[in-house]
């Protein structure tokens, strides 16, 4: 019962070449930073990442891209990461865009056990018509299109069929989390962390704060700790850096 790990390279250190990772965050909240540089340092390749975006050139899932260690992208948006969007455009890596909206129904429904689901958004585009660039060749050919999907008409209206999608590891990062993995979550990293951890068949979870027994009240439990395996501590000091900074000229008066 207790899933807690004391380290981070004992975390990841059976995550193999190849594997297929949901990574959560959105845009740069939430994303488990210290799992990730981890597995950059071990080197670990030919990775297929399902994340709602590709990260950025120095963050998030784009640690890995840099470092040529990712072959597949699945995500919902790569416009924040140039690296990604170049690697992508040459030919290096693959790329399956997704509504985003959908990327998170098929996450969820691979923790749910469902194998498939009808939805209507994509009907009459290249997400169920096929012809979408997965990967192009070094010419700027398409290599490799996406396939069309099955559709079916129900009720008078038109649904594309579509997958769920099972990962073999997940990493997330919650706010809290006790030693059985019960996690809680702030705000946006909410969006995407408790659907990556439902997809993955190995759970790791990277907690800012682990809390003892008890001190999440069930309501407050995003993410029960049945699907989580282990649980690591943040370092100290781990950076959460901001993707977009406004700043306002000034509130005073005459301000615009």
């Amino acid at each position: 019962m207790d899933k807690i790990v004391a380290e981070l390279d004992a975390a990841i250190g059976d995550v193999a070449p190849g594997s297929t990772l949901a990574v959560g965050g959105f845009g740069t909240c939430g994303v488990p930073r210290a799992l990730l540089e981890a597995l950059r340092r071990r080197g670990t390749g030919g990775l297929s990442v399902v994340s709602n975006n590709g990260g950025t050139e120095t963050d998030g899932v784009g640690l890995l891209i840099a470092d040529g260690l990712v072959r597949r992208v699945t995500g919902s948006f790569i416009g924040g990461n140039a690296e990604l969007t170049r690697r992508y455009l040459a030919g290096e890596l693959e790329v399956e865009l997704v509504p985003q909206g959908t990327l998170a129904e098929r996450l969820r429904a691979a923790g749910a056990g469902i194998p498939a689901f009808f939805t209507p958004t994509g009907v009459g585009t290249l997400v169920a018509d096929g012809g979408l660039p997965l990967r192009y060749a070094p010419d700027g050919t398409v290599a490799l299109a996406s396939a069309p999907k099955e559709t079916r008409v129900i009720d008078g209206r038109t649904y594309v069929l579509e997958s769920a999608l099972r990962c073999d590891v997940a990493l997330v990062r919650a706010a809290r989390a006790d030693r059985y993995g019960n996690c809680a979550f702030r705000l946006a990293a909410r969006n995407f962390n408790p659907l990556c951890a439902m997809a993955g068949r190995l759970t790791i979870v990277e907690a800012e704060e682990v809390v003892p027994l008890g001190a999440l009240e069930p309501d407050e439990v995003h993410l029960p700790g049945a699907f989580v395996q282990r649980v690591v501590a943040v370092p100290p000091g781990t950076a959460k850096p901001v993707e977009h900074r406004r700043v306002r000229a000034g509130t005073g008066e005459g301000a615009r």
